[in-house]
């Protein structure tokens, strides 16, 4: 099976997108989804998928399965997460400032790659400690 990226974005209208990576050639189809909110657009997504799939089916093509890796944008993940976490957490737990932060999600301004990588960073080493959490 492949392994293909998918990326998630939030666009200047607020809904979401999902679509794999052009500039990869494993696959000779797109795969592309929609949706008010990154759940609706992954299901849509993997809904066209399956379409995909159906459509080489009834053509009698050889259909390429691909597993997909998500990956999202700043603005998309912090957007899609800011249910569970808020910016004030966020801001103690990467060290970037809040206001910041607030601006990467309303597309106001758009963090450099250094800061890109310290979020990311900040959020799998904080992903790495729950994973580590049991209860008595």
């Amino acid at each position: 099976m492949n392994k293909v990226k998918a990326f998630i974005e939030r666009g200047k209208d607020g809904t979401y997108g999902v679509y794999v990576d052009l500039e990869d050639h494993t696959l000779d189809y797109g795969v592309i989804g929609d949706g008010r909110t990154v759940d609706e657009a992954v299901a849509d997504f993997f809904a066209c998928y399956a379409d995909m799939k159906a459509s080489f089916a009834k053509d009698g093509q050889e259909f390429k399965e691909a597993q997909f890796e998500f990956h999202y944008d700043i603005a998309s993940f912090l957007s899609s997460y800011s249910h569970i976490l808020s910016l004030a957490g966020l801001s103690r737990l990467t060290g970037v400032n809040q206001g910041l932060l607030s601006h990467y999600i309303n597309g106001h301004k758009k963090p450099t790659p250094k800061t890109v990588k310290k979020i990311e960073d900040a959020i799998r080493e904080f992903g790495k400690q729950l994973s580590q959490v049991s209860f008595v």
